[in-house]
């Protein structure tokens, strides 16, 4: 059990090691070297996908799939794009019903799942198409208005010292924190280890699966949130991409696949890992028209090792090991 729990821990540890490697020779190949401006473009490059793969994770941790995950990005992005501008009350109450627009997709999803009985991969592939095709109702080509004061607040930096991004990054972790230790975060990790074991303790399992995806929701929306405050604009076509790399940022970080077991941690650290590749590739020289091919190479790699352990299992129990 001991060495169990290292491995655990370890983990999450290892995607940071690798983090601060990358980020140690990003800064030594970049032209401005370390300075606060090429640290807040690097933070900015990777937060809406590091709050994308905290909601993938919470999932994952129920032992879940959420396919729909971008394409919520992409919807409440572009709702964002007209509600989220005027004055500061106009504002405030966009950006509520943005959340709150990420949060009843994430209910749904919950509900098909958990009532309607349905896989959870075809489910949220389906919620997902759904979405989509909303999000370009809303917004059919990329456009629209956000508010220009909290694009510089939350795309610039705190005193000229720390990327304001870097504190949203560390402000979902510690959002997470009081989630795990809840009676709902218990149980989200208990039915992922063993949703029978859960139901016999007398744990509330579908409330669990249920609020797990409400939670990718909000993230999700938080996520469109921050992609429009680095644009300005809302765009429907951005979802699928950043589906995928959530999935491969949480087993970068080290979250199992199988559910109950993950760190909120790692996968932010697996999707700043994923961002800092693309900007290696760039400043490498690479042929832009080849960069997504390595990126592919990268998410192949990072999703086949997830998937190795599952292989090689001789007993389904070593899954919640």
């Amino acid at each position: 059990m001991i060495i169990r729990t290292l491995r655990a821990h370890m983990r999450p540890l290892t995607a940071w090691a690798v983090l601060a490697f990358l980020i140690v020779y990003y800064l030594s190949i970049h032209p401005r070297g370390l300075s606060i401006g090429v640290l807040t473009a690097w933070s900015n490059q990777g937060t809406a996908l590091a709050l994308l793969a905290v909601g993938q994770t919470i999932v994952v941790l129920s032992r879940g799939i959420d396919l729909s995950i971008g394409p919520i990005m992409a919807l409440t992005n572009c709702m964002a794009s007209h509600l989220v501008n005027g004055g500061p009350v106009e504002v405030a109450i966009g950006m509520i019903l943005v959340i709150a627009t990420g949060a009843a997709c994430g209910l749904l999803n919950g509900l098909v799942i958990v009532i309607g009985r349905m896989q959870a991969i075809i489910a949220t592939l389906a919620t997902g198409t759904i979405f989509s095709g909303i999000a370009l109702i809303i917004r059919p080509i990329p456009g629209g208005d956000i508010s220009e004061g909290l694009s510089d607040f939350f795309s610039g930096d705190f005193g000229g010292l720390v990327p304001m991004s870097l504190i949203v990054i560390l402000g979902a972790i510690a959002a997470w924190y009081p989630i795990r230790k809840s009676v709902l975060g218990r149980t989200i990790v208990a039915v992922g280890s063993s949703e029978s074991a859960a139901y016999a303790s007398g744990l509330r399992v579908k409330r669990a699966k249920i609020g797990a995806y409400v939670l990718a929701g909000v993230f999700a929306s938080l996520s469109g949130l921050f992609v429009g405050f680095q644009t300005l604009s809302g765009d429907p076509s951005i979802g699928l991409s950043y589906t995928l790399n959530s999935i491969a940022a949480v087993v970068i970080g080290g979250t199992a696949l199988t559910g109950g077991a993950g760190s909120i941690a790692g996968s932010i650290a697996g999707a700043l890992i994923l961002r800092t590749i693309g900007n290696l590739l760039f400043f490498n020289d690479i042929e832009p028209l080849a960069q997504p091919l390595f990126e592919g190479l990268v998410l192949l790699v990072a999703v086949s090792f997830g998937a190795a352990r599952l292989l090689r299992m001789t007993s389904r129990m070593e899954a919640f090991q």
